[in-house]
């Protein structure tokens, strides 16, 4: 039994588990010494925080013990040895002590950025020359931060030198190699799910955002955090850094950031329903391609096309961002992702006005809805940032008999749960429902195999199934009483699979339908919006419809008033892509590289040599303020 290295295993585990513990601990002290600024209602609310941060404190903690893990079960004959053991000791407490310290230096560094540490404070730190100075008078200023450093770290070499390794030989090397490498492999797989968060198919590692989802304000989540994490997270994920281009009279009289729009008597007010469609893409609905003059067009989505015909349609619209958690960003609260996403970024956790915020502030019921299961994507935690009052997943469901087996509830039983939820709510109410169904490896349920057409691409049939669940949702949503004075709004996250040559164009990537529809004729929302449009309208307009006369903090631009000036913004993940009056503008964030006509949507002809064009110097110097603008509020946490 001994060649099967049953001390080693358990002592590892004993090791790895004080490293829990005392994450735990540094916790509570992070906790105790801001509790001014972070609210904890009643001491169960703590342990819920304190457990749901266990997940964050497995990232960093199995990325700072990697190499620990792997040299402590690695089948070298001399493992338990003392000389081994030492190694491993001093290995151990290297690691651990410099990542634990970065949780103690956010006692007092939290006050200040009320933030948790990530990368960006080196960013800071490099343009600094007098740190070893600010760090002595730190040390000076906070004594208890050393000395709980020191206690605890005290603590945590006593309580590891009180499980040891006896020094053993194998008698049969075959069972303790092959148990090894069999334990290594378990082991490794274990490493890796507990670096990413868990082990399902539906869900990314991970991420700050993610620790919105246990909390009751956005401020509590770092408590579910830890300064490991946060640190190891964010590394080669944050660019973001302050610039000065123009002044701020210049941004103020061109970029507008804040905007206000005057509509009387919207009373009652309506209810808001918003469809964020995976995958949805222009290129798959007929209605939306009228004018794109594509030899042989097909359309994927019959019902949305017969919706569009009374409806206000933006035919030239572009997402902000490229993934969904982008979509949900841009599309709630003005929010776009450059080449680093803001949703991803050490920023995120911040307050910030949104479709969310007005409607709550107007006492709308505000609620979100997901079939995957509660945390996919990111969206419960940045649902709880934006101040959504109730969240529906796959818990909420509660009907397993209806998932999709990969990524969550088939969107046609999910619709129809979204319309019988909302007819027990009290008007006026906000919902958003994000669907799940037209995403890889684009499935659909058996019993309409064949109903749907399929085309070339595999995500077309897809596309007509969430079509047909868009069909059975309003078949079922038109008799409900709230169904009358709603305004509904339908748009993709991103775009996906394409089949015709004019979305591969750079440009057209991003092409997605922008739709409102409101069985009420008082909203006048019909027609065809043909200049350039993209996902981050959608909030102002919202605003404006609902008559909201307050100014809100935005970058897009109502879809409804008579402001007819674009500026679409976008990234391709390597530099950031404008598009202003009749050029597009690529900028990487210190210079315009690219200009390109508005209609070469493929990117290919530079004409950078035109700069001189009175137009396109106004180009440029707009890039610059819109990009000092979105950097200085995420920044400096100016987003409300």
């Amino acid at each position: 039994m001994k060649d099967i290295r049953l001390q080693e295993i358990i002592t590892l585990a004993y090791r790895i588990f004080l490293a829990f513990f005392f994450y735990q601990i540094v916790r509570f002290l992070f906790w105790f010494f801001n509790k001014d600024l972070i609210k904890i209602d009643s001491f169960s609310d703590y342990l819920s925080l304190a457990y749901h941060g266990t997940a964050f404190d497995s990232t960093g903690i199995l990325y700072v013990n990697s190499l620990f893990i792997l040299l402590s079960l690695l089948p070298i004959i001399i493992n338990t040895k003392k000389y081994y053991q030492k190694f491993l000791f001093w290995l151990y407490f290297i690691m651990n002590g410099i990542a634990y310290g970065m949780n103690f230096g956010d006692f007092v560094y939290y006050k200040f950025s009320q933030a948790r540490l990530t990368t960006a404070a080196l960013h800071v730190a490099k343009h600094e020359n007098n740190l070893g100075k600010v760090f002595i008078a730190s040390v000076f200023e906070h004594p208890f931060v050393i000395f709980w450093f020191v206690v605890l770290m005290f603590s945590w070499t006593y309580l590891y030198k009180k499980v040891k390794v006896r020094e053993m030989k194998p008698q049969n090397r075959w069972i303790y190699f092959s148990s090894s490498i069999v334990t290594l492999c378990i082991t490794a797989v274990l490493v890796v799910g507990g670096i990413r968060g868990d082990f399902k198919h539906s869900t990314r590692p991970i991420n700050l955002v993610d620790a919105n989802r246990f909390v009751k304000n956005p401020m509590q989540a770092n408590v579910v955090l830890n300064s490991t994490f946060s640190f190891f997270r964010t590394i080669d994920t944050n660019n973001f850094e302050e610039v000065h281009f123009v002044d701020d009279q210049f941004i103020h009289d061109n970029i507008h950031p804040y905007k206000i729009y005057l509509r009387e008597n919207v009373e009652p007010k309506p209810n808001i329903v918003i469809f964020i469609l995976e995958s949805f893409a222009k290129e798959y609905s007929g209605a939306f391609n009228k004018n794109t003059k594509i030899k042989d067009f097909v359309s994927y989505t019959p019902f949305f096309d017969s919706l569009a015909t009374k409806s206000l349609i933006a035919t030239n619209a572009f997402a902000n961002g490229r993934q969904s958690i982008h979509g949900m960003s841009s599309v709630l609260a003005g929010i776009p992702s450059l080449t680093d996403a803001f949703t991803g970024s050490p920023y995120a956790n911040q307050k910030i006005q949104s479709i969310v915020s007005v409607t709550n502030e107007l006492g709308y019921d505000t609620s979100f809805f997901h079939g995957a299961p509660n945390g996919s994507m990111g969206f419960l935690g940045f649902g709880n940032i934006l101040g959504f009052k109730h969240y529906y997943g796959k818990t909420e469901y509660n009907n397993d008999a209806d998932f999709d087996g990969i990524w969550g509830i088939w969107d046609e039983p999910f619709f129809q749960y979204f319309a019988r939820t909302l007819d027990r709510k009290k008007s006026p109410f906000m919902a958003t429902m994000f669907s799940v169904s037209s995403h890889h490896p684009f499935k659909i349920p058996e019993k309409y195999r064949g109903k749907f057409r399929k085309g070339p691409l595999e995500i077309h049939e897809p596309i007509g199934y969430t079509d047909y669940s868009l069909k059975k949702f309003f078949e079922t949503a038109e008799k409900m009483p709230w169904y009358s004075n709603t305004i509904f709004v339908f748009v993709a996250d991103h775009t996906n699979q394409v089949a015709y040559p004019e979305y591969e164009k750079a440009m057209n990537r991003y092409a997605v339908p922008i739709l409102f529809f409101s069985p009420n004729p008082k909203y006048n929302l019909h027609g065809e919006i043909t200049e350039p449009a993209q996902q981050m309208d959608i909030y102002p307009t919202l605003a404006d419809l609902i008559g909201y006369n307050k100014p809100i903090r935005s970058w897009g631009r109502s879809l409804v008033s008579a402001d007819k000036n674009y500026m679409v913004v976008n990234s391709d993940s390597i530099q950031n892509q404008f598009m202003i009056g009749n050029y597009i503008y690529r900028f990487d964030g210190k210079e315009v590289t690219g200009i390109y006509d508005i209609a070469d949507r493929n990117l290919e002809k530079n004409l950078m040599e035109k700069v001189n064009s009175p137009e396109i110097k106004k180009g440029i110097l707009l890039c610059k303020a819109w990009y000092q603008d979105y950097m200085d509020r995420v920044i400096n946490r100016k987003l409300d």
